[in-house]
């Protein structure tokens, strides 16, 4: 059984938050939830409407936090999740998120980023030389942070695994469990 952490706050997309803690969760593994402080995040639904430009944001349910991001010890994780939505573009100027997120990145470890997820590592100069799928309109995001966007639902490169957003979740879900159970396999 792997830990995996997942790294959130308000205005995380609801799908890409829920739907990979359920799986986790699902495939015998521990998922806990990380984020600035350890009272519920409110997530929100974004949907694709007629009429609409872009997608629309409207409340979602309350996920529970386990524990702040200041009070995270990476070394108690097999891996790490980055859901989407509009929480990776205020967590990435965390210093913690930054920790955190180094962490995984310099060993090697499993982590999986849905939708906007990747402007995390992008903002920590982490997607240099890297393939990554994300939410379309990131694409020059991706590419000024010295990464190769892919538009593809399960990008896998090493131990990265990213998808465009939740509509890509089960192909995701696949690959991500895939990857870190590879990863706990004993040398």
């Amino acid at each position: 059984m792997a830990r995996v952490l997942v790294l959130t706050a308000d205005a995380a997309e609801e799908l890409d938050s829920m739907y990979p803690v359920f799986r986790l969760r699902e495939g015998g593994h521990e998922a806990v939830v990380a984020a600035p402080t350890t009272r519920a995040v409110k997530l929100v639904v974004h949907d694709f409407e007629p009429g609409w430009d872009a997608y629309t944001e409207k409340p979602g349910h309350l996920l529970p936090v386990d524990l702040a991001f200041g009070d995270v010890d990476p070394e108690e994780y097999d891996g790490l999740v980055i859901p989407g939505g509009r929480a990776p573009e205020y967590i990435r100027t965390s210093p913690d998120v930054a920790r955190i997120v180094h962490h995984f990145f310099d060993r090697g470890l499993p982590v999986g980023t849905i939708c906007h997820g990747p402007q995390v590592p992008a903002a920590l100069g982490l997607l240099r030389g890297r393939r990554t799928a994300a939410f379309p309109p990131l694409r020059t995001d991706v590419e000024l942070a010295g990464g190769t966007f892919v538009d593809e639902p399960d990008v896998v490169d090493g131990a990265m695994v990213s998808c465009r957003g939740w509509p890509d979740l089960p192909l995701w879900s696949r690959a991500f469990m895939s990857v870190l159970e590879k990863s706990q396999v004993p040398a």
